[in-house]
């Protein structure tokens, strides 16, 4: 046989002393890599998302926005889902509100 006899006795006995901590010492690095994922990744992103939504919805005629595209205009009529901005003189595009990046600052656009 490959395990002795003696040594064969006395393993679950071991293992039983040391078994949850063994355990809970195993599992304990999985735990930690949750927790530092949760506040370095998962948590920013849920206030970046939660301060985008603020912003769309916060929007009023008038404002001036950028979108995901790279289109600078001015917002000219407002619906539940889609915005309706003024690129040009005369020239009016129709967009999703979530395509909306940013507000620019009072007279961008001149």
């Amino acid at each position: 046989m490959f395990i002795s006899s003696a040594f064969a006795q006395t393993a679950p006995e071991a293992v039983a002393s040391g078994g949850f901590m063994s355990q809970l010492t195993g599992m304990l690095p999985l735990v930690l890599m949750f927790v530092v994922l949760y506040f370095v990744m998962i948590r920013p992103q849920m206030k970046r998302q939660k301060d985008h939504r603020n912003m769309v919805e916060a929007l009023a005629k008038g404002d001036e926005v950028a979108t995901a595209g790279g289109i600078i205009g001015r917002v000219t009529r407002l619906s539940e889902q889609f915005l309706h901005i003024e690129i040009a003189s005369g020239v009016e595009i129709q967009i999703q509100r979530s395509a909306v990046v940013q507000v620019l600052p009072k007279d961008t656009l001149k």
